[in-house]
């Protein structure tokens, strides 16, 4: 496992050199003490995005489903074994979440960088496998390389947890759902907006945090996007069924009438554990509320200002189905 926190180490000394060569300092003390710093600013932009924006540690660990918003269980970051299923989210069959922590034998212990990051932006595996889309690599090829690299520095810091995930189990070949073409072969190029741009780093921020998939109605299976954000999906975790909402600036079915405030308290009301631990039953949301709640505050208005710039999409949902 040396190896390769040594790796994500380099990468961040890289970010680094190039901020030291920028200012002309030669003094070598200094650098040693900035280098340190680079990395952990590095680890902590990767530790924010994978439990706040991206759902990274939403799906590769155990939520408790028993509390609000289903919030991880401690100790259980990065382990894999959640099922995805037909009953959950339609898929043709089974698929689990992988374990991602630097376990060697059932992790990516033995992953290189650029074998953890071809999985997370093309989809396939260090062995060469294709991986199911529910994995948004898709979302991720589009994120800037300096964020995903952030995230792999990050994951490489998890607790090593042994746990050897089952084979998935799919009624279609893989083949069928490899979305190839909406896949970039390099992202070397992609760009983070800057946050003074709020709608096109909230529009930054939707794709990292994979909104459209869960609020995006499908037909036959496959994602509406003439209707996105429309809101609709059906999810069933067994305990209770829930219908994703219509975030779009539709007045009458969406958030159009929602204040900047009021989409803000949705999230930071589970900033403190009062406003998550108890347990609503049949009222529940699969949505990670509770991991989005530690957004900034900058961050949620953003995403909240690339919102009201979508086309508006009348559907109404009842959101508790019978």
């Amino acid at each position: 496992m040396r190896k390769f926190i040594t790796l994500a180490a380099i990468a961040s000394a890289i970010i680094a050199a190039a901020y030291f060569t920028a200012c002309n300092n030669n003094k070598s003390e200094p650098q040693a003490d900035n280098k340190e710093d680079s990395i952990k600013r590095v680890i902590a932009r990767g530790e924010y995005l994978a439990n706040h924006v991206a759902p990274c540690l939403d799906c590769h660990s155990k939520r408790d489903y028993t509390k609000f918003s289903g919030p991880v269980v401690p100790g259980t970051e990065g382990m894999g074994g959640e099922v995805f299923d037909q009953k959950l989210m339609g898929i043709p069959g089974t698929v689990y979440a992988r374990n991602i922590t630097p376990d060697p034998e059932t992790g990516i212990g033995t992953w290189t960088d650029d074998e953890v990051l071809r999985a997370i932006t093309q989809g396939i595996s260090k062995n060469g496998d294709t991986l199911f889309p529910i994995m948004p690599y898709v979302n991720f090829n589009h994120m800037a390389k300096e964020d995903l690299m952030s995230i792999i520095a990050y994951i490489r810091t998890l607790k090593s947890i042994k746990n050897k995930v089952p084979t998935r189990q799919l009624m279609i070949p893989i083949s069928m759902a490899y979305p190839g073409p909406a896949l970039q072969k390099s992202i070397d190029a992609n760009m983070r907006p800057p946050e003074s741009d709020p709608v096109k780093y909230g529009e930054y921020l939707m794709n990292a945090a994979v909104c459209t998939d869960c609020h995006t109605p499908q037909v036959k299976g496959q994602f509406d996007f003439s209707r996105a954000f429309g809101g609709g999906l059906a999810f069933d975790v067994g305990t209770f069924k829930v219908n994703s909402a219509n975030i779009t600036p539709d007045s009458a079915t969406g958030i159009g009438t929602w204040t900047e405030e009021r989409v803000m308290n949705k999230f930071t009301v589970c900033r403190e554990e009062k406003g998550y631990n108890y347990d609503p039953g049949k009222q529940n949301t699969i949505m990670p509320i509770v991991s989005y709640a530690g957004m900034t505050d900058n961050d949620l208005k953003a995403m909240y200002a690339y919102l009201r710039t979508v086309k508006p999409v009348k559907n109404k949902v009842e959101k508790y189905p019978q």
